[in-house]
């Protein structure tokens, strides 16, 4: 019969280092034990640090697969902030997904130290060396990551000026909480941050952050809807309201647009899956649009497939919908 592995001081808790293994009295064999995990060089983990629960239940949640895969990319950051110098700080994509914002963070972790620092060498681990003048170092979600503003700079370096945009427009936006109210001064950061980035100094990819900068917008509020207010700018159309309250005569709030033309009483609905899989949202959207009717309104509901397929109407949809209440190009 195998013999159980001997346990574990209780006073490593389920992440801890070799150091702090060996200096508890912890032999190396039994740190080679099958019940020890090795997520990095130099970091061991029990199996009770790699489960985790969020307390929500997944069976009528749309957005449980998100958050599950942003649960497990925090604790992949976290683990590795155990073993990050004091300097060094999380940037790029993983910088950008720990502020919550839409990027893929599916790769291996940034991470940067400012010159002169060496930058890290690791499995794993995509590193790098930034000037001290071209980035700000904050703490977020409980580790160091450069800040909202410098991120979309750094990003500037790989991504097109579309990912720029979309991202600058989270970045930018004033989010609402409970009850629609909006919080103007909860934006990670202003178009100034962004434009004070640009001329900050000498940067990779900084036609392309001018490029961006022109574009992006406060009152987007997914990067769906950044990519239809680009797609129809292309197409010519006139520039729309973003983030709009729609209230009855009475003031009464029926509802927030994500786009509207109000000169045209248009209002432009963009709708994610969850608006298909979530009963509750799918009702809350039908009493919403007929109360938009009601005042007079005309909806046009699209989703990504009218904004992104191979050939993307969405523009089209919304000209001829404009022409007919009187828009004229």
């Amino acid at each position: 019969m195998a013999r159980h592995p001997t346990p574990l001081p209780s006073s490593l808790g389920t992440v801890f280092t070799w150091e702090e293994a060996r200096s508890a009295g912890v032999s190396a064999g039994r740190l080679r034990a099958r019940d020890v995990a090795h997520p990095h060089r130099g970091l061991l983990m029990t199996p009770a640090g790699a489960s985790r629960s969020d307390g929500f239940d997944d069976s009528a949640d749309p957005f449980a697969g998100d958050r599950a895969q942003r649960a497990e990319f925090l604790d992949r950051a976290r683990l590795y902030s155990r073993l990050m110098v004091a300097h060094a700080f999380f940037s790029g994509r993983t910088a950008a997904a720990l502020w919550g914002l839409p990027v893929d963070s599916s790769g291996p972790l940034e991470v940067a130290v400012p010159s002169p620092h060496r930058a890290p060498r690791r499995h794993g681990i995509r590193s790098r060396q930034v000037s001290q003048s071209l980035v700000a170092v904050v703490e977020v979600e409980g580790v160091r990551a450069s800040d909202p503003a410098s991120t979309w700079a750094l990003l500037a370096a790989e991504m097109s000026v579309r990912e720029l945009v979309r991202i600058g427009d989270a970045i930018v936006r004033e989010p609402r909480g409970t009850g629609g109210f909006r919080h103007p001064g909860g934006a990670l950061a202003s178009i100034d941050d962004l434009q004070r980035e640009a001329d900050a100094g000498r940067r990779r990819g900084i036609a392309r952050m001018r490029a961006a900068l022109a574009l992006i917008r406060v009152g987007s509020a997914s990067p769906l809807e950044t990519d239809f207010r680009l797609l129809a700018e292309r197409e010519g159309l006139p520039e729309p309201s973003l983030d709009v309250e729609i209230r009855d005569e009475w003031g009464r709030l029926l509802g927030i647009t994500e786009i509207a033309y109000p000169e045209f009483r248009v209002l432009v609905e963009i709708e994610g899956d969850h608006h298909r899989t979530s009963r509750r949202q799918w009702n809350r959207d039908i009493e919403k649009y007929a109360a938009y009717v009601a005042e007079g309104y005309e909806v046009v509901r699209l989703t990504a497939a009218h904004i992104r397929g191979a050939v993307p109407v969405a523009a089209r949809i919304v000209r001829e919908v404009l022409t007919r209440r009187g828009w004229r190009p």
